[in-house]
């Protein structure tokens, strides 16, 4: 019979998948809204990023917290702003900002799973 590997408490908060994940997908956002229209710069654009820092930042946020309530919240936030970041990308594809948005809206649909996850997993 063999057992299963124990997984290593997270030390800080860089060392959760969660945190790797969303960290990637806000270097994503950053990349593709370069192409923006210019006339986005501060609409857009400036939502897309600020949600998109939102999620990683809020997870790290939670990670120092100490009750479980306080970090269930942060995490919730950062869950709440993925959606908005989902809707934005929705936008940006019906815009024709994005010829195809498939790709960020898989990484979302991890994120928002693995945030799930990590819930469901301090309570």
């Amino acid at each position: 019979m063999m057992s299963k590997p124990l997984k290593a408490k997270a030390k800080k908060f860089e060392d959760l998948e969660v945190w790797k994940k969303a960290h990637q997908l806000v270097l994503h956002v950053y990349k593709i809204t370069k192409d923006f229209p210019a006339e986005e710069k501060f609409g857009l654009v400036s939502q897309m990023r600020r949600a998109a820092v939102s999620v990683p930042a809020n997870i790290a946020e939670g990670f120092k917290k100490r009750t479980l309530r306080d970090k269930s919240n942060f995490y919730n936030i950062a869950q709440g702003s993925l959606e908005e970041l989902r809707y934005y990308i929705i936008l940006s594809k019906d815009l024709e900002y994005l010829t195809d948005n498939r790709d960020l809206l898989d990484m979302i649909e991890e994120i928002g799973k693995m945030l799930y996850g990590l819930i469901r997993s301090i309570q």
